[in-house]
């Protein structure tokens, strides 16, 4: 009779298991909140090369964090006022026009059901209110209504507060967390490359997008203000600066985001033209200048130089495409995180794998695994009195 012995560490496995179980805690949580987690890490990349510039001048790391966040992310949050202020503007003037080319339209429905709210008097008698609105019953509905969407927005309020937590963190301990994965080798290896690959990667792709955005937004601006001056009254560029700089934030997506705010303004300026009978050639110059000033040529001229790296672009641009797709909102820089980690795995870990052999440590230059772009290190993070690891703030 065969007999097998397993000698089995009982105190390594018990570790081992536990780590697995908060392997596990750790990737469903991720899964819950993955858009939370995929926008946090983004507004990192985004915001790192301001960080370390702010930080040089500003001793504490916390503080540079919370001014190098509210640097990059106040001027979006404006923009994003702004439009949806101008699109109010425009929904108020279309609901006027309405108004006033249809008598009994639903606005006047909507004021004479409003009215009972709008007339002081019955604060002398607040028992009419409730006869006039249709009862307690009414208010009640109105009451859930209203805190379902106070719901909505609380839970919004409370991602947005996370995204910007972990990018805080992350700009603040970056290199602690660097420190900490480095001790898991006793020498560089393949992992490591591939961590630093991964890292600048993401560093092109993110930070240099939104410089490529901000540049195309400025130019954007500038060449519709320019091109306003000589349109004709009927078929004017509406709010000419706010299409640049959307054009701009579009051209996040390579290729085809630009087409997505130039190509219908052109459409509508033809619809004024076609109803003016007049314009046709101001419409053919600004979709001439906006394909050829506006998209080619910062994308031929200025992309390449700020994003991108090693990555195809074309395998960029259906990364940007289908991430959407298949997850969702999240999926704009999920689908280029995705497209990072296969790419630097197939250049850097594949080739180990097929050759049968153990992946074996190999000589990485120090300044590609310390991401020395700016020059910033010595200023990301204090050493401590026997030079140990950097402190945090």
């Amino acid at each position: 009779m065969v007999e097998f012995e397993f000698d089995v560490d009982w105190p390594r496995t018990a570790w081992v298991a536990l780590g697995f179980v908060l392997a596990a805690a750790l990737v469903f949580v991720a899964y819950r909140f993955v858009g939370t987690f995929v926008f946090g890490l983004f507004v990192y990349y985004a915001t790192r090369r301001l960080y370390r510039r702010v930080r040089r001048r500003i001793d504490q790391a916390s503080v540079a964090a919370g001014v190098s966040l509210v640097g990059m992310v106040l001027p979006a949050l404006l923009l994003l006022a702004y439009t949806l202020g101008i699109a109010l503007q425009q929904l108020n003037r279309f609901a006027d026009e309405i108004d006033g080319a249809e008598s009994g339209s639903q606005i006047d429905d909507l004021l004479e059901t409003a009215e009972p709210y709008l007339n002081l008097t019955v604060l002398s008698d607040p028992t009419a209110l409730l006869d006039n609105v249709g009862g307690v019953g009414t208010i009640t509905t109105t009451l859930e209504s209203a805190l379902g969407y106070l719901g909505v927005v609380g839970t919004g309020l409370l991602h947005l507060f996370v995204m910007l937590a972990i990018a805080f963190y992350l700009l603040r301990d970056d290199r602690r967390f660097a420190g900490w994965a480095g001790h898991l080798t006793a020498e560089r290896t393949v992992f490591e490359e591939f961590v630093a690959a991964v890292d600048e990667s993401f560093d092109k792709v993110f930070y240099g997008n939104i410089l490529n955005a901000m540049i195309t937004g400025l130019v954007g601006g500038i060449v519709y203000t320019l091109l306003n001056q000589i349109a004709p009254a009927s078929v004017a560029i509406p709010y000419a600066a706010l299409v640049g700089v959307l054009a701009g934030a579009a051209s996040l997506i390579p290729i085809v985001g630009m087409k997505l705010v130039y190509v219908p303004m052109a459409a509508y300026l033809a619809v004024l033209a076609g109803t003016s009978g007049e314009g046709w050639w101001f419409v053919v110059a600004f979709a001439a200048v906006s394909f050829v000033v506006v998209d080619v040529i910062p994308d031929l001229l200025v992309r390449p130089y700020v994003s991108g790296g090693e990555l195809h672009t074309g395998a960029l641009m259906f990364a940007y495409i289908l991430g959407p797709l298949i997850w969702g909102w999240y999926g704009i820089f999920l689908g280029p995180i995705v497209l990072v980690l296969v790419t630097h795995f197939a250049r850097i870990v594949l080739p180990e794998l097929v050759t049968d052999e153990p992946i074996r440590a190999r000589e990485v230059d120090p300044a590609v695994l310390t991401d020395d772009t700016d020059g910033a290190d010595a200023v990301d993070g204090e050493k401590d009195a026997d030079g140990g690891t950097p402190t945090g703030a």
